[in-house]
């Protein structure tokens, strides 16, 4: 262990921390130790660490917490987060906003030495789970990106290829593809990816404020400056910035941002002298730009500036192939950050992941799994886990089926069936699920329509063999 940088713990109980210190010390990790978050956080501005435990309790940042602070600052690094009094909640959140584990009080110290030296392998790159293995392999900041898909991977190889470049990128698609992951990855592959990653949400700037959050100002420059801010460009150092929803950045602060992208400097609010900057803009927008340009909502000189790298991220229902991947990935992690077992998923439950729309992308699909591990009393995730909302979900040509004049009743349901199970590839629990009714109902029906054609056939040879004996009377 000794080429591992220390591990940091965060902890503002004396006995915790030196109980955990002694704990890894024993087994031959380096550690170093905080009392409350602001003395961390000076820490690890300043040394390189090879992971971070927090209590998940730890005081000492005002408006925000350790876990999230750390991530801003080194958004790959590792980090355990350790609860006395742990919730499902609790523990959802820490996951979503990067933590790799969540370890309950009280545990062993061979629990602790084997969730440790998992971090630290996953972290390495050196421990990849079999799905992983089917995907590119590469380790982005905090999650995996998985998937098979040529179109997907084409995309990752492109980002690689200009990430170590000091040219913007903007990547666009629709909510929920992951267009903040990439951003991620992107930095991750940089020439500084130990620099800060600070990203930024255009759309929640308050018009009054978006000035001075991105590029500073001096005390005294308005009115509650009361002391100088060092914007986002500034904290990024070397860097990147992330400017997500960029397209609800307002006009007037679009033509400022020009200008930092142009001259590589920015002017505090206040300041008597501009101030270069050297971070990367990575720019996401899940609208188009090029349509907003054309709609007068954003600047055609500010999108061609931004333009530079462009990737476009396709949407889930057009890389099925990473469903059933993605859906055993958030499998285990949810299951992971809420302590249960559970060995798979029902085969037509993964038809239904398959054949679903996912209108909210790869986010609806983690929601979907989140949701089923917590309802699931099961080994294994069953179709009624899952609550798809199906009511918008109908199969393209049931949407489209019209009803013409002289149909009946009993025409045009034998039609929605018929067209129903076509659609999802004769999955008979699918389709009833779609049509609305039992499976026991969807099998009476299909017994009804075998014993009708079987009758028409018959009543059809019989009037054959009739025209047949006529014609030969003649």
């Amino acid at each position: 262990m000794t080429d591992l940088s220390p591990i940091l713990i965060i902890d503002d109980q004396s006995d915790n921390r030196k109980e955990l210190t002694q704990s890894l010390e024993r087994v031959g990790f380096p550690v170093e130790s905080a009392s409350d978050g602001l003395q961390a956080l000076d820490k690890f501005r300043s040394t390189k660490y090879s992971m971070v435990i927090t209590n998940e309790q730890t005081p000492g940042i005002e408006g925000g917490d350790v876990l999230g602070s750390v991530k801003k600052i080194s958004p790959q690094i590792p980090v355990i987060v350790i609860a006395a009094k742990g919730t499902v909640h609790n523990a959802v959140e820490a996951m979503h906003a990067g933590a790799c584990d969540y370890l309950l009080k009280p545990f062993s110290v061979e629990t602790l030495e084997k969730t440790v030296k998992k971090a630290i392998r996953l972290s390495n790159g050196n421990e990849q789970s079999k799905y992983n293995r089917k995907s590119l392999g590469d380790q982005p900041i905090g999650k995996e990106i998985i998937t098979r898909n040529r179109k997907f991977q084409d995309i990752l190889s492109r980002a690689r290829s200009v990430a170590p470049s000091t040219a913007t990128v903007l990547i666009q698609g629709e909510s929920g593809t992951g267009k903040e992951l990439l951003a991620a990855y992107v930095h991750h592959h940089s020439r500084n990816p130990q620099a800060p990653y600070v990203a930024v949400n255009c759309a929640a700037l308050p018009d009054t404020l978006a000035e001075s959050e991105l590029f500073g100002h001096e005390k005294g420059s308005f009115t509650g400056a009361v002391g100088r801010k060092i914007g986002k460009f500034e904290l990024a150092k070397q860097g990147t910035v992330l400017l997500d929803e960029i397209s609800e950045m307002p006009l007037p602060l679009q033509a400022k941002l020009l200008r930092v992208l142009q001259e590589k400097e920015i002017d505090r609010i206040g300041g008597t002298h501009p101030i270069p900057i050297d971070a990367r803009v990575i720019a996401i927008s899940n609208i188009d730009l090029k349509t907003a340009v054309n709609e007068g909502k954003f600047r055609k000189d500010l999108y061609y500036r931004i333009n530079v790298i462009p990737l476009t991220l396709p949407p889930l229902r057009e890389r099925k192939e990473d469903i059933e991947l993605l859906a055993a990935h958030f499998l285990k992690k949810y299951c992971l950050a809420n302590q249960k077992t559970i060995t798979g998923i029902d085969d037509v439950a993964m038809k239904m992941l398959i054949n679903y729309s996912w209108k909210g992308n790869v986010r609806e699909l983690e929601n979907t799994m989140e949701r089923a591990v917590l309802i699931s009393v099961g080994g294994i995730i069953l179709p009624e886990h899952l609550l798809l909302d199906l009511s918008e979900h109908e199969p393209e040509s049931a949407a489209t089926f019209s009803v013409n004049a002289g149909y009946t009743v009993r025409e045009m349901e034998k039609e929605l069936i018929v067209r129903t199970l076509k659609d999802v590839d004769d999955n008979r629990t699918h389709a009833a699920e779609l049509l609305g009714i039992s499976i026991r109902t969807l099998r009476n029906k299909l017994q009804e329509y075998r014993e009708e054609g079987s009758a028409h056939s018959a009543k059809r040879a019989v009037q054959r063999v009739g025209t047949d004996i006529a014609a030969n009377n003649l």
